[in-house]
């Protein structure tokens, strides 16, 4: 009953939310009386505060319009390349007339980015895949809301997302890269791992960014709550069944409000913080401020529910079992062997601050992938970066990326020379 607890609660916060994001525009609207009251930009503030908190935020846009290539403006597309019930795998396609960035875009190589289904949308992703497009060509899966798929398409497990990729790399095209932000780390291992045991081709490379890959070092908050609760205590206390409104009612998920709550329960002095910052922008008129604001809570707040056998999987097999790293993990019948994966090469980065991520859980990936030579595994330890740093903001810009964009480019040959970078 908690969801459609939370669903009577936003439908009757709504109206509310609209009256005041309206009163807000008659305290600033050069035309309105109201706007020259005394206290009159004190009031506007706390409306549009208030209208801020109480609103509902939908899925966000990529927006990304156009992208810089060697200088040259070039427009971006967003394209559908392959459409499941749960993901769709999206493509990035760039268009120019100028023959010289056209020579460049043809040359440039393929990344699929795997964005993490873990309560927000691959639109998280977006400042990854600006960069990205300087220099790549890009796809990036795009996760349904799980309140959003009919009953009828079935469950979704670990395994068909592990599954999911598999296709997806696949329909690429084996000369292509991996990169996996956070959550999918282990899934993409997995996946490579199980194309590697069956002889088939695997990636060039793979970037494996913030990820549990051993959930038991430097545990955090994340990693604490799983190891302490029982798989049972999850079920029966964070799965609940979508209501009626929605095309996926009746089916079972963690929902993403309850998400968001936990989002912001790991930190909520820093939230308090921000909004209050918000208000005194807006008394300010510091409008630059406020929208930088904006957009980091109109991506922030914008959550989606998971498929309950997903999001039960991954607790048991990730964060309690660690079948990953104990060797245990069989996926269909045959058992993950990282081991057997040879001519792939290896990036891991961790954000020296991540709070969701402890340090060592990404680099553990090169205690599993013995069968890549020493030369072609590498580690990234980005300063004053926390988890987000790491694939988003200026650290990702100025840090992170061009690492990874060299690694990428070392790594396009199966025996290229390896990249200039920090060695483990």
């Amino acid at each position: 009953m908690l969801y459609q607890f939370y669903e009577a609660q936003r439908a009757m916060m709504s109206p509310f939310a609209e009256f005041a994001s309206a009163s807000a525009k008659l305290y600033t609207h050069p035309l309105s009386p109201f706007a020259h009251a005394p206290m009159a930009q004190r009031m506007a503030a706390g409306l549009d505060l208030m209208h801020r908190l109480a609103k509902e935020y939908e899925k966000p846009e990529f927006g990304i319009q156009g992208v810089n290539v060697g200088g040259i403006d070039v427009a971006v597309q967003e394209q559908v390349a392959v459409h499941k019930p749960f993901c769709r795998l999206l493509r990035f396609k760039r268009f120019t007339d100028n023959p010289e960035a056209l020579a460049r875009m043809k040359n440039q190589p393929t990344v699929l980015v795997v964005a993490p289904l873990s309560g927000h949308h691959a639109t998280l992703l977006r400042d990854t895949v600006r960069s990205l497009l300087q220099d790549h060509k890009v796809f990036i899966t795009d996760w349904t809301d799980a309140r959003m798929g009919p009953v009828e398409a079935g469950p979704f497990h670990l395994d068909d997302y592990i599954a999911y990729v598999q296709e997806f790399i696949r329909h690429i095209g084996a000369d292509m890269h991996v990169m996996s932000v956070c959550q999918p780390t282990v899934p993409v291992l997995a996946a490579v791992s199980l194309m590697a045991s069956s002889d088939e081709p695997t990636p060039r490379t793979m970037t494996m960014m913030g990820g549990p890959i051993d959930a038991r070092r430097s545990p955090t908050a994340v990693n604490n709550l799983a190891t302490n609760k029982s798989h049972d205590w999850f079920e029966n206390n964070v799965i609940y069944r979508v209501p009626l409104n929605f095309p996926g009612a009746g089916r079972r998920v963690y929902p993403g409000f309850l998400q968001h709550t936990g989002f912001v329960a790991m930190n909520p002095d820093r939230h308090l913080s921000s909004h209050y910052d918000y208000f005194l922008d807006l008394i300010r008129g510091d409008e630059g401020s406020a929208e930088s604001h904006r957009q980091f809570y109109d991506e922030y707040n914008a959550v989606l529910d998971m498929p309950a056998e997903y999001y039960l999987d991954t607790i048991r097999t990730v964060f309690q079992e660690f079948a990953l790293v104990n060797g245990t993990w069989d996926v269909g019948g045959q058992l993950v062997r990282p081991q057997d994966i040879r001519s792939t090469a290896l990036l891991t980065v961790e954000g020296e601050l991540d709070d969701i991520s402890g340090a060592g859980q990404t680099r553990a990936a090169h205690d599993l992938c013995t069968g890549v030579p020493a030369d072609r595994r590498f580690h990234y330890d980005v300063p004053g970066a926390g988890h987000y740093g790491i694939f988003s903001g200026r650290r990702w810009r100025e840090m992170v990326y061009p690492r990874v964009r060299d690694f990428i480019s070392s790594h396009r040959a199966q025996h290229s020379a390896p990249v200039p970078a920090r060695r483990r």
